[in-house]
C-alpha cells in the first residue's frame, strides 16, 4: 500500500502549489462535465471548457504536446457541440436527438482518427518526442517489446505511441459526441482503458483517477443515451 502512495504522491513532491490545484480543479470540472453529458445536459459544454482550457494551460508547462492538441481539439469541439446541442432541427422545435452512425459518419469518424493519430505521428517524430530513426515495422516491434517487458521504465518509453492513439480516438469520441451519436460512448471507453495507466505512469494521479471516473461514466452514459433512443424509435 505504502508503495502506491509513493508512486501516486512522488510526482507530486515536486509540483508547484499553482499546478497541483490547477489539475484538481481541472480533473473535477471534467468529471462534472461528462456527468451532464450522460444526462445530455447541454452544459456538458461550457463545464468541459473549463476544463480542458486549464489543462491546454497545465500541458503546455509540462510539455505533453499530445495532450495538449488534444485539449485544444476538445475546446474547439466544445464550442461546436454546444451550438449543435442548441440549435433547432425541426419545425416540431426539436433539439439534436440522440442517434447511431450511418455509414458517412463511420467513415468521418475512421478518417478523423487515421488523420489525428498521423498528425501526432509527425508531431512528434519531428520534435523526437518518438524515435524518428526507425520505420513502420521497427516502430512497431519496439513498440510491443517495451509494452510487454513488464518494466516500468520501458513501459514509460511507448508512452508516445500510446498517446498517437488516444488521441486519434479521443478526437473521434468529441466529433460523435458533439453530434450526439451513440458511439461516441464505446470511443471513450477503449481511450479510458489506455489513458489511466497512461496519466499515473506520467507522474498525473489526479488525472488518471478522473480518467477512472470517467470510465464509469462512459459505461453509465452508454447505458443511459441507449434507453433514451430506445425510447425515441
Amino acid at each position: 500500500m505504502n508503495d502506491i502512495l509513493n508512486f501516486l504522491i512522488e510526482p507530486y513532491q515536486t509540483a508547484s502549489a499553482l499546478h497541483i490545484s490547477l489539475e484538481l480543479i481541472a480533473a473535477v470540472f471534467g468529471v462534472i462535465s461528462v456527468v451532464y453529458a450522460k444526462k445530455e445536459n447541454i452544459l456538458v459544454f461550457p463545464m468541459g471548457i473549463i476544463s480542458t482550457v486549464l489543462y491546454v494551460y497545465l500541458l503546455v508547462q509540462w510539455s505533453l504536446y499530445g495532450d495538449l492538441i488534444i485539449n485544444i481539439y476538445y475546446t474547439i469541439m466544445s464550442v461546436y457541440g454546444w451550438y449543435m446541442w442548441s440549435r433547432i432541427v425541426d419545425d416540431k422545435q426539436q433539439h439534436l436527438l440522440v442517434s447511431t452512425t450511418n455509414s458517412v459518419d463511420k467513415l468521418k469518424t475512421f478518417g478523423i482518427f487515421l488523420f489525428t493519430s498521423i498528425f501526432v505521428i509527425i508531431v512528434y517524430r519531428y520534435y523526437n518526442v518518438m524515435p524518428n530513426h526507425l520505420n513502420f515495422t521497427e516502430s512497431v516491434d519496439y513498440a510491443v517489446t517495451n509494452l510487454t517487458a513488464g518494466n516500468l521504465e520501458d513501459f514509460r518509453k511507448i508512452t508516445p505511441f500510446l498517446d498517437t492513439f488516444t488521441t486519434g480516438i479521443f478526437f473521434a469520441a468529441m466529433w460523435l459526441m458533439a453530434n450526439k451519436k451513440l458511439e461516441n460512448w464505446l470511443f471513450w471507453i477503449v481511450g479510458d482503458l489506455v489513458s489511466i495507466p497512461l496519466y499515473f505512469v506520467k507522474g498525473y494521479g489526479f488525472t488518471g483517477i478522473q480518467y477512472a471516473i470517467f470510465l464509469i461514466l462512459a459505461f453509465q452514459g452508454y447505458k443511459a443515451w441507449k434507453k433514451n433512443l430506445n425510447k425515441q424509435t
